[in-house]
């Protein structure tokens, strides 16, 4: 995958350049920077910005995953989609209930494993969620539906209310969709992996 390289003195006017040159927007790709220095006792410096298409890494993906999948017997399609930040992919394999495990544990497992690929190979810590089979869709819907019955106990009864342990996607899932309910706020406590979201009356 291209790594686009760019250094200059404001960051602002690099990504500007990047945009202009491959006529394009701040949405389409990522980047992450670095302030260099030089000259004597390092008194000048610059800023080195290593930028990544976000259609170029989904095709990393994707190509990353069918790998393991095939590695595991399985064959593989997808459908993508990016939506604020975050990219979504959706597997259809030729053994779901196996891609998805006891609890969508291989899943997760699977999904862990591509974001430290990711964080290995570019050092870019990305928003992915994988679904199998509208596994983590049907989840999600869940989620929702405990998160605003709970909110609801805890609004009547002005008693917090702790949820399970959960990843980072799933509390982002319970923080969004409480954000406008009444009487309610939601707030993340504890160290990984027994981080969890507490449902506190305002």
């Amino acid at each position: 995958m291209e790594t686009i390289i760019k250094e200059g003195k404001d960051l602002e006017t690099i990504l500007e350049s990047i945009c202009n040159e491959l006529n394009i927007t701040k949405e389409d790709f990522y980047y992450k920077y670095c302030e260099k220095k030089s000259g004597l006792f390092n008194k000048n410096s610059s800023i080195e910005v290593k930028a990544f298409l976000k259609k170029d890494l989904i095709e990393y993906i994707k190509e990353y995953i069918e790998e393991l999948l095939t590695n595991m017997g399985l064959t593989c399609n997808f459908e993508t989609k990016l939506r604020e930040d975050t990219i979504y992919i959706k597997i259809y394999s030729s053994n779901n209930p196996v891609l998805i495990g006891k609890g969508g544990n291989t899943l997760k497992a699977l999904e862990t494993i591509v974001k430290q690929k990711i964080n290995t190979d570019f050092n870019l810590r990305v928003y992915i969620c994988l679904d199998v089979e509208n596994y983590r869709e049907k989840q999600q819907q869940r989620l929702e539906r405990l998160a605003k019955n709970v909110a609801r106990d805890v609004y009547k009864t002005k008693v917090e209310a702790h949820l399970e342990n959960m990843n980072a996607y799933d509390r982002r899932i319970v923080h969004n969709i409480l954000t406008d309910f009444k009487g309610v706020t939601t707030e993340s406590i504890g160290e990984e992996p027994n981080r969890h979201v507490i449902i506190k009356p305002e």
